[in-house]
């Protein structure tokens, strides 16, 4: 199946960014490194003033439109998704998720920023064409605790919460992976990744 990530995160060493590597993985999905779009490495100037005719910002459009389906992850800072994920959604086209279904991941310190999914960013999901928003998955920092690789571990409840979800996505997409066999111990993290604040 064809699947794009989306990184918000103005860092790659980053609980969402650990999040998204992790819910990959879990969903048995190989993604290509021009499907993994990490929106921090997007030309800065051509994500303010919405330049589409930017290849980089160009190129992202291409393979969003060939995607079966979206994984989208940002941190929550000041009860609102990233202002790095939200210039590369405003200069989306209108119709960018269009058919296609898409799963929100966030990281914040406290449960009250979940609410940020559901009046921030699934409103402009929704206005981008996405046919079906599976149910998010938001983590506080607790239930990403730093393991002794530098990284995280995730806890049960949150990976439960993260295999219904990608369950989920695969099924309304138009060619399910079959998934592969998971513990519910969240296992040793790779990529190098270190632990940072969301």
């Amino acid at each position: 199946m064809h699947l794009v990530s989306i990184s918000g995160s103005p860092s790659r060493l980053s609980r969402s960014s650990w999040l998204l590597q992790h819910a990959l993985e879990r969903a048995g999905v190989r993604i290509e490194h021009h499907d993994a779009i990490a929106v921090r490495e997007l030309p800065a100037q051509a994500l303010i003033d919405g330049d589409v005719s930017d290849a980089r910002i160009a190129q992202t459009h291409r393979t969003l439109a060939r995607a079966q389906g979206v994984v989208i992850s940002t941190p929550i800072y000041k009860a609102a998704y990233s202002g790095l994920l939200k210039v590369f959604l405003d200069a989306l086209p209108a119709d960018a998720l269009r058919g296609k279904p898409v799963l929100a991941l966030a990281t914040g310190g406290s449960p009250g920023h979940l609410l940020a999914i559901d009046y921030a960013l699934k409103p402009v999901l929704s206005a981008l064409g996405a046919r079906h928003i599976v149910d998010a998955v938001y983590a506080v920092d607790g239930q990403l605790q730093h393991d002794e690789h530098g990284g995280f571990r995730a806890d049960a409840a949150l990976l439960d919460r993260l295999d219904a979800a990608l369950d989920a996505l695969l099924q309304r997409s138009s060619a399910p992976a079959r998934r592969p066999h998971r513990s519910s111990a969240s296992p040793e993290v790779g990529e190098g990744l270190v632990a940072l604040p969301c």
